[in-house]
């Protein structure tokens, strides 16, 4: 058999709970600067949520209402997250390891976990719920390899997942804090993407 050069399909990783950040120069101003929050990976693909891009114009108490989910208003009034480019209709809710809907919950890892039905948008209305957690709409996918070659063309840099880097971080700072998490001065990535 003759050799062949390593490709994406030689990488053996999960990065279920682990974070994406964003290369200069991806090319996709949807994921300009974005830090992504891998909620699943396996050698199907991986699905992600986008955790440092609010909406602008909608926050949870709109939701709620919308919804009809809630009655006297919203005891916590989350921003809306673009959560990514798929399903931009559907909502999901990463949230902290302390709360599993008795519907449907995805354990992530003991920090976190993943819900995507409508009580836990009724539990955050009534100040109940997780103790920490990001509302997002949309959600970022990858079909089989498509993200090991997007980390390969050095698209992405990988990070642990640190709830306060997640949850408490300002969003305009998670980008930089979370490449400092890896000793990666934000001012020093080039847009411009080479080989050694």
């Amino acid at each position: 058999m003759a050799g062949r050069m390593p490709g994406a399909d030689d990488l053996d990783m999960d990065l279920t709970g682990t974070l994406l950040i964003a290369m200069p120069g991806m090319g996709d101003p949807r994921f300009d600067k974005s830090v992504v929050f891998v909620c699943a990976h396996s050698d199907e693909g991986a699905m992600g949520l986008i955790v440092n891009k609010p909406t602008d114009d909608l926050r949870l108490s709109a939701l709620v209402e919308q919804l009809e989910l809630g009655e006297g208003g919203c005891a916590r009034d989350l921003p809306v997250y673009f959560g990514g480019p798929v399903e931009h209709g559907r909502g999901f809710v990463l949230h902290s390891g302390d709360y599993t809907s008795p519907i449907s919950t995805l354990r992530v890892n003991d920090d976190f976990a993943l819900t995507a039905t409508l009580d836990i948008l009724e539990e955050l209305a009534a100040g109940r719920g997780p103790m920490r957690a990001i509302m997002a709409l949309g959600y970022a996918g990858w079909g089989p390899g498509q993200l090991e070659s997007e980390i390969l063309a050095n698209g992405w840099l990988t990070a642990e997942a640190g709830a306060d880097l997640v949850f408490d971080t300002a969003d305009v700072r998670k980008w930089s804090a979370a490449l400092r998490t890896l000793g990666v001065d934000p001012l020093s990535l080039s847009a411009a993407a080479g080989r050694a």
